[in-house]
């Protein structure tokens, strides 16, 4: 049995479990997560068996008791290899740390690792629900429109914009905390890019302080749509978008995850390095973690 043990946020669990998972699968071995036995109870993997409160208490307090070994990926520079052959050695292991990494092995069992994450209908149904609601009316506003002109109906996009604050004034010393003019620019420029679909632009923040209206003036090509959903909430829409823009984010690399949508990465605050070209897939994203 392998215990993974991680203490972070939720999509920083997420992917840590994920890794250990894949790893466990193909060496034929069970693996459990701690953190999800207590935490996050959003997920279809929270009501499997292997996952509750008593295994991790009893993972815990073993581990404590040097009763089962550690496999400690804490630090980005440590053995891996001999990490992973303490990990083939002890039938029962705890491994912790954000640095472990098998991304071979993660590809190989991402349906799985899906499936395990996906989230409960109680947070996705509702916001399916208002994402159609959205699209439909929107839709009849414009064919009303373009019947009046004589225009084709044009397609539409989803796009999610993910906009991250919070922590984020010291993470990197600030590297990636943006602010609304920067999110604003980078939604125009995707609308620039896409200039013969109607565009649905759906906000994920952290922020309080963020206005749909406001962002609706700024980008008067867009609709701009802001749910202000719970974490599992934001996290299901952002999985249901055609494309993703957002800062560097575990959140939203996760929301890429599940149906390989296209992720734009803002790296930096100019809107104009945005190019088809710079939207990635998950496999390319999640080898880059920063």
């Amino acid at each position: 049995m392998i215990f993974a043990r991680d203490k972070s946020q939720m999509c920083n669990n997420l992917l840590q479990y994920a890794h250990v998972y894949a790893w466990g699968r193909e060496h034929g071995r069970k693996v459990i997560s701690m953190r999800f036995s207590y935490k996050y109870q959003y997920f279809h993997i929270c009501h499997t068996s292997l996952t509750g409160f008593g295994w991790y208490m009893f993972a815990k307090y073993m581990a404590a008791l040097k009763l089962l070994p550690t496999a400690s990926f804490k630090h980005s520079d440590c053995d891996r290899e001999a990490l992973e052959r303490k990990m083939l050695r002890h039938k029962h292991i705890v491994v912790s740390g954000w640095n472990v990494r098998f991304y071979d092995l993660f590809l190989k069992y991402r349906k799985e690792i899906c499936e395990l994450f996906t989230l409960d209908e109680q947070y996705t149904a509702p916001v399916k629900a208002r994402m159609d609601e959205a699209r439909r009316s929107l839709h009849a506003l414009r064919l009303v429109e373009m019947t009046r002109e004589g225009e084709g109906m044009s397609s539409a996009l989803a796009l999610g914009v993910h906009i991250r604050r919070g922590d984020y004034a010291q993470w990197q010393n600030g590297q990636y905390y943006f602010d609304d003019a920067v999110y604003a620019a980078h939604i125009n420029r995707f609308a620039e890019l896409h200039p013969d679909q109607t565009i649905h632009v759906f906000l994920s923040t952290n922020d309080p302080s963020v206005s749909a209206e406001a962002y609706q003036q700024a980008c008067p090509k867009v609709m701009i749509h802001h749910f202000k959903g719970s974490a599992p909430e934001d996290l299901f829409m952002l999985s249901e978008c055609d494309y993703l823009i957002g800062p560097p984010s575990t959140f939203s690399l996760v929301a890429a995850m599940y149906r390989d949508i296209p992720l734009y990465r803002m790296d930096v605050a100019d809107e104009q390095q945005m190019m088809p070209e710079s939207f990635r897939l998950f496999d390319y994203w999640f080898r880059r973690i920063l």
